[in-house]
């Protein structure tokens, strides 16, 4: 069946419009918690709900909590938390499903809804379906001795950072470590300071004051000019940027050099071969660098391509047996710690990584070398099968076979505008941008 409402990450899209209205959230509350308390273990049903730093979420925050009542679920609030958090709330607090009220690394104007199953991982395709069927239902509300409570947890923030800093070994802090910390005016903004800092490190504090309508705005991963130039100026030892639901992370160097999710993840696959505790493999993405894949590969790790999207990256970890994947973008999945992908957690396995070997991330990040990228994007009207037009594999075949094993290509329509994405990766920069513009140029010519 084809999905009305959820994409790869829920349902996103700007405030006011589409999915992303009061009344809709009030809906989807309740045909979720339909859904939930059937698949419930037994007894009452309970859902957890967080929520990022934009203004909207308490609109939809309350919509979603009068929705799940009205279907006789039990609510509880964490408040603003990172997702990573509510996916482990979820579980903690055994219940059936976590809510995350976010849109991730988007401006303050966009809102959406992410779903955790009661393990805490990304809700599986048949609930998806479950919930949109309910949806097309008209809403009715359960007998009033049966509509559930909600509670506030107010404590959530505590017991995340805790969590934080039990996933690195007892013993282990980062004194003499000075880092600067961004988080993007998001929902990290009284985490992840705090737990750095009651690790020992010396922390500068950068997009940690929210007011609803600043999240990600020239600040975190999106835009981490600012963190370079403290970095720098203020001579830290590296700066840790993460984006507005606090699920990806990318660092600065001592140099004020981005380092981004494919040398992250690189430098934790590392560590984990250098101390004995490595998987046989790595998960990455049809994006992720080939350079990683190359580096890897010559550590001894195999390497293993996903969909773009952490859903499809932890369902193939968890078919190769594999703990350790994730996306250039910076969201890491350490799945032997957590379920889902974590900023904080993915940060403090590449700050372990720094601390045991002695090295600076500078160091650590060198043996693996980034190949160029060229990505263009050309503008389709409709939806299209690009293996229904030959002339176009003809033309991709080509650039492959200019490239050989030096480089690859990559053709990929977007899930959320109407383009295609035209995407080679090669060792010579020249050849990768005179190659992409010729590719691209063919894809116009047969699409446009």
């Amino acid at each position: 069946m084809t999905r009305k409402y959820f994409g790869t990450d829920g349902i996103r899209g700007a405030v006011g419009s589409g999915a992303i209205t009061p009344d809709f959230m009030l809906k989807l509350g309740w045909a979720s918690g339909r859904v939930f308390a059937r698949q419930s273990s037994g007894g009452r049903c309970t859902v957890i709900i967080g929520k990022d730093t934009r203004v909207s979420g308490y609109m939809f925050e309350s919509a979603l909590e009068a929705g799940l009542v009205a279907a006789g679920v039990d609510v509880k609030l964490l408040g603003p938390m990172p997702t990573p958090a509510v996916a482990l709330m979820t579980q903690t607090q055994a219940a059936d499903a976590g809510i995350v009220i976010s849109a991730s690394h988007n401006p303050f104007y966009d809102n959406g809804i992410k779903f955790f199953s009661a393990g805490g991982s990304k809700l599986p395709d048949e609930t998806e379906l479950a919930i949109e069927a309910e949806l097309d239902k008209a809403l009715e509300t359960v007998d009033s001795k049966a509509i559930g409570k909600v509670v506030r947890l107010d404590d959530a923030a505590g017991r995340y950072i805790e969590f934080c800093k039990s996933t690195v070994p007892e013993g282990f802090n980062l004194r003499g470590m000075k880092i600067a910390v961004d988080c993007a005016h998001g929902a990290t903004y009284h985490i992840a300071p705090s737990v750095f800092s009651e690790l020992g490190a010396e922390v500068l504090t950068l997009g940690a004051e929210p007011d609803g309508f600043n999240i990600n705005e020239g600040v975190g991963s999106t835009d981490m000019a600012a963190l370079a130039e403290r970095v720098v100026a203020d001579q830290a030892d590296l700066g840790i940027a993460f984006d507005g639901d606090g699920d990806r992370v990318l660092f600065v160097d001592a140099n004020g050099y981005f380092v981004d999710g494919d040398e992250l993840i690189y430098v934790i696959a590392c560590h984990r071969l250098a101390t004995g505790i490595s998987d046989a493999g790595v998960v990455g993405t049809l994006m992720s660098n080939l350079g990683m894949e190359v580096a890897l590969r010559d550590q001894g790790l195999q390497f293993a391509r996903a969909q773009v999207g952490d859903r499809y990256v932890k369902a193939l970890m968890e078919q190769e047996g594999w703990h350790l994947g994730g996306e250039s973008s910076g969201h890491i999945i350490c799945s032997d710690i957590t379920t889902t992908g974590d900023g904080v957690v993915a940060a403090l396995q590449v700050l372990y990584a720094i601390k045991t070997s002695g090295q600076p991330l500078a160091v650590l990040r060198a043996g693996m070398t980034k190949y160029p990228q060229t990505m263009i994007n050309v503008r389709i009207v409709q939806k299209v099968d690009l293996s229904e037009h030959e002339a176009i594999g003809v033309a991709v075949a080509e650039v492959e076979e200019t490239l050989g094993s030096r480089g690859r290509v990559l053709l990929r329509p977007s899930g959320t505008e109407p383009v295609i994405r035209v995407m080679v990766e090669g060792e010579d920069v020249a050849e990768v941008e005179r190659l992409c513009s010729q590719l691209a140029a063919k894809v116009e010519a047969v699409l446009g």
